[in-house]
């Protein structure tokens, strides 16, 4: 009996919903769209009814209290305007990324020394369009870990504009990731994953995050010691018109000959900081995190603590 073929995951909407909003965008003048979007916003509220409980029991946590309708609204209308800001610069739009004031000098110097990197980022803000921005710098070569799905507009046309630097490995298409990422790697090019969410993630820890030790994935740091690479977090925000601000920790860079425990422990506290940088931009906006799938789940205190070896 042949195997099934797997139904290709989703965004969700209709396949068509990418193109509509294009053409709209190309016909419509900006003082009708928006509020047209607006509208569009109150309906997929009305009408996901996962994606409104995951957002409710997120703004829950992060407000210290339940969230009115209208910032269930809000935490779906600044998604779909990032998506908006997607298609307009994959349609030729300029926009740049500009670095905070308080970005720290390794990064810095990473970035003008143009070495590879792991890059780390969240689901926040403006941070996929600022992957793409990043690679866009003296054309470094980026290779993107991604999810495919069937209806990706603003991926495949994102891929299509900066497709000289940035190449996509697909996460559940790949026969083999590990060697995907060996050829990224010898290829000279920095390897961009997200680092919020634990779907395909094989290495797992606690980490103090909004009131409780929540599981995060930390493959990163296992491919940094697998490979002599050092790791990049960062996630990116607006910062006014055709600009998005770069918000980045302190670079990570593993140290040859120590010892794999001791390297771990370090990369715990790398992460914890992020988290901790993180967690202060969502308290300032909490609608930057564009998290409308399960938030990341409480450990048992058992599972609390430092990262483990295996």
């Amino acid at each position: 009996m042949s195997r099934p073929t797997p139904i290709a995951p989703s965004n969700p909407g209709p396949r068509w919903g990418y193109r509509f909003l294009c053409t709209c965008d190309r016909v419509l003048p900006e003082k009708i769209f928006r509020p047209v979007r607006a509208i569009g916003t109150w309906v997929a509220v009305a009408v996901m009814p996962g994606q409104r409980r995951h957002s409710r029991a997120y703004l829950s946590i992060v407000l210290g209290r339940p969230p009115a309708w209208r910032e269930v609204w809000r935490h779906f209308f600044a998604f779909e305007e990032f998506l908006m800001l997607k298609l307009r610069v994959a349609a030729g739009r300029p926009h740049r990324c500009i670095l905070a004031p308080d970005t720290p000098d390794n990064i810095r110097a990473w970035l003008a020394a143009n070495r590879p990197a792991l890059l780390g980022t969240f689901h926040l803000g403006h941070s996929d369009l600022v992957g793409f921005l990043l690679g866009g710098h003296a054309h470094h070569r980026v290779f993107m870990i991604r999810q495919r799905v069937g209806n990706s507009h603003d991926t495949e046309s994102l891929g299509a504009l900066f497709g000289d630097w940035v190449t996509f490995i697909w996460v559940n298409e790949a026969d083999n990731l590990l060697f995907a990422l060996k050829d990224a790697v010898a290829a000279g090019g920095s390897i961009a994953m997200k680092c919020d969410r634990l779907e395909f993630s094989a290495k797992t820890e606690a980490f103090d995050f909004l009131g409780a030790p929540r599981i995060f994935p930390i493959t990163i740091y296992h491919l940094a010691l697998i490979f002599g690479l050092p790791v990049a977090l960062s996630v990116g925000v607006a910062n006014g018109p055709g600009k998005s601000v770069l918000h980045a920790a302190p670079l990570f860079t593993p140290e040859p000959g120590a010892a794999k425990s001791a390297e771990l422990a370090r990369a715990h506290t790398h992460f914890q900081d992020f988290l901790s940088q993180v967690e202060t931009l969502l308290r300032a906006d909490p609608f930057l995190w564009f998290n409308f799938t399960p938030l990341n789940p409480v450990a048992p205190a058992r599972d609390s603590g430092t990262l483990a070896g295996g």
